[in-house]
């Protein structure tokens, strides 16, 4: 599926070809999360960490503009409603 890519990583990397291609698919995977699905996983990994909500919603707002595909920037309202509704 993604012949080039993987190519470009063996010839780039110590890695084979099975291993270049899952690493594609993770990345894939790990962009494809929807806007909602990244912050509740989040919110939920830095809670976690014992992190306190005030710091968790300023690192999430600040980490989606560095998304691949950034969403439109969302208030403390909308990042506190999809974690909780």
């Amino acid at each position: 599926m993604h012949d080039e890519l993987v190519d470009h990583l063996t010839r780039s990397s110590p890695l084979n070809r099975g291993e270049a291609l899952r690493v594609i698919q993770d990345v894939l995977a790990y962009f494809d999360e929807t806007t909602e699905q990244y912050v509740r996983r989040r919110h939920r990994e830095l809670q976690a960490q014992g992190l306190v909500n005030a710091t968790i919603f300023d690192r999430i707002e600040a980490d989606l503009k560095y998304r691949a595909v950034a969403p439109p920037e969302l208030t403390l309202r909308q990042l506190r409603r999809i974690v909780y509704g």
